[in-house]
């Protein structure tokens, strides 16, 4: 019998990126022997529960943890280095001996790292110090820890789109089905109510063009719900009627409310990759995107342009160019295919002969 191989990291909810990549990637590979270490799971032949806010994780390391490979997506060790969690960490690493494959989705990182405390600081050089194996979702994080944090350990770049999983597509509630059928065009927006991820300048944008058309579109905002400004959410939402809020909203169901929208814009100023923009396009709909990584068949503007913003509103909500949403589609879902055969080489998952 081989090694363990453990994919630790978050799983729904609430919705955020990781999570939703985590979970995916999970189903793609649970056939292969690997196990899940997440909070909120119940407990299987390959899934583990584990709240590692209250330090669940020691005692599955210590049972379960000896000589594993464990590809860990958390951001508490590294990314946001937790001061109880980083020693208990290394020194159980230590003792147990297993290899710790460090995947980092946080682009934010690079351009956080200067801020850090001193103590911060001192914390995230020791887990650096321990990680086997880095892998990096996108090249500016990997030449930030080449470059200015001056690893040693193999830094691998591997684009975190995967393919959507398999499965039934989940109706909308009828309720919901009801809400979006009021409106002439639908705009959703994903993220959560923070100023850094965007929701005003949307929201400002669809009011102005519904005083422009006298059109009755409405706006989905998706919160993730993982942290709140609940000034600024009263701001957004204010005597604004025709914005529909919804929370942690399973991810199937999102796809779904694409599938039945006119335009995704995604305004989130730290953006990465942006894998919920190209599951928008695959979707069919056209996407409008605060620059980031992929810009390919996605209308960009800079984070502080509203009018570019609003430009390209008025632009597809009119004349949306289909056929291209089409190719990019395919495109995408290529290099995603792709993608998840460089997963599995990372989780040392073998093709059956």
């Amino acid at each position: 019998m081989g090694r363990r191989i453990v994919l630790l990291g978050p799983c729904p909810p609430p919705y955020g990126g990781v999570a939703i990549f985590t979970s995916g990637l999970f189903e793609f590979v649970r056939e292969h022997g690997v196990e899940l270490w997440s909070e909120g799971l119940e407990k299987t032949p390959n899934t583990r529960p584990t709240n590692y806010r209250r330090l669940g994780l020691v005692p599955l390391l210590l049972k379960r943890g000896y000589r594993a490979r464990i590809v860990d997506q958390y951001h508490f060790l590294l990314e946001y280095p937790n001061p109880l969690m980083v020693p208990i960490w290394i020194v159980l690493k230590f003792l147990l001996r297993f290899e710790w494959v460090k995947v980092v989705h946080d682009g934010s990182l690079p351009s956080r790292y200067q801020a850090f405390s001193s103590l911060r600081k001192m914390l995230f050089r020791l887990s650096v110090s321990a990680v086997d194996e880095f892998v990096t979702v996108n090249d500016n994080i990997g030449q930030f820890l080449r470059n200015e944090i001056a690893v040693r350990q193999r830094v691998r770049t591997v684009n975190a789109l995967l393919p959507i999983p398999p499965g039934e597509p989940k109706p909308l509630p009828p309720e919901l089905e009801s809400i979006l059928a009021r409106y002439e065009r639908v705009v959703v927006s994903t993220g959560v109510f923070i100023p850094s991820y965007g929701f005003a300048p949307v929201a400002n944008a669809v009011e102005t063009i519904r005083r422009e058309t006298g059109k009755n579109i409405g706006l989905v905002l998706i919160d993730g719900a993982f942290i709140r400004d609940d000034a600024y959410r009263d701001t957004v939402l204010r005597q604004r009627d025709w914005i529909v809020e919804l929370e942690q909203v399973a991810h199937p169901q999102v796809l779904q409310i694409f599938k039945q929208s006119n335009v995704f814009v995604r305004g989130f100023r730290y953006e990465g990759y942006g894998l919920s923009r190209i599951e928008a396009i695959w979707c069919g709909i056209p996407v409008i995107a605060a620059r980031g990584e992929e810009s390919r068949g996605i209308l960009i503007y800079d984070f502080e342009d509203t009018e570019a913003l609003l430009a390209h509103l008025r632009k597809v909500l009119t004349d949306p160019d289909l056929r291209d949403i089409r190719h990019w589609g395919a495109v995408f879902q290529g290099e995603a295919e792709e993608n998840l055969e460089r997963w599995k080489e990372i989780l040392e998952i073998h093709p059956k002969t």
